[in-house]
Order: C-alpha cells, then structure tokens, then sequence
C-alpha cells in the first residue's frame, strides 16, 4: 500500500504515466466530458470534495508548467479565481474561452470530475519537467 501521496490509482496511474506539455483537466461536476475521454470521477455529493482540495492534492504530486482557465471565471466565480492566483502565484495562467476550454479536453490525459458546484470551477494542468 502506498504511504504518501495520492491513493487513488486512476489518478497516480495517469500522473506516473505524463510527460512534457502533456495536460490533465480538473473540472467541477458540471462540465461535460467527452464520451471517449477517461473521466476520474472522486465526486461523492455536491462539493465534496471541492475543487480547491482536489487542485492542492495534485499540484502537490504533479510538475506544474502553467494552467489554463476559462476567462468566464473572473468574472463569474471571483473568489474562486483569486484563490487559484494567490495560492498558484509562481505558476503562469493563461485564460482562453470557456467554448474553447471545453474543445481542449480532447487532447488531455484525463479529466478529474470533482464535486464542485460552482461555475468556471475548472483548469487545464499542463505538465512541466523536474529538470
């Protein structure tokens, strides 16, 4: 059994599995995932667990390069984003569309469905190297 860091298998499984520039989505439970895309779902009820635990729990084992959210967050969901810039300070964001964002989820690994229920509640994680 695993001592330390992230105990479920579909995501240590897909983080052990990226390389360079490759993405990984963690989305709030609203987000529509593409049929053929492998959906990890942790949600268990409405926010729970919620986006931020979820986000701090990979960035804590995954080698983050930049993340990527929907413009719409700033405007729609302020905390939310001001917690991503505060806590993520050293990381380079970069906003597109949320109609883009959604097209975008086609080219990562996996999308992480949590249980947050509030809107834009989503990044693009793209991942870095330890050298």
């Amino acid at each position: 059994m695993k001592k330390a860091g992230i105990l479920n298998r579909d995501i240590a499984s897909v983080l052990s599995q990226m390389g360079h520039t490759d993405t990984l989505v963690i989305a709030d439970c609203g987000l529509p995932v593409p049929k053929d895309k492998l959906c990890i779902d942790v949600s268990l009820k409405l926010n729970v667990p919620g986006f931020r635990k979820v986000l701090e729990t990979v960035a804590e084992d995954m080698v983050i390069e930049e993340m990527v959210l929907a413009e719409e967050i700033r405007q729609s969901n302020l905390a939310l984003h001001n917690n991503i810039q505060s806590t993520y300070r050293e990381l380079p964001i970069r906003y597109i569309s949320h109609k883009e964002f959604k097209r975008n989820i086609k080219d990562a690994r996996a999308v992480i469905r949590t249980g947050e229920a509030s809107p834009f509640a989503n990044v693009i994680l793209k991942s870095g190297v330890l050298f």
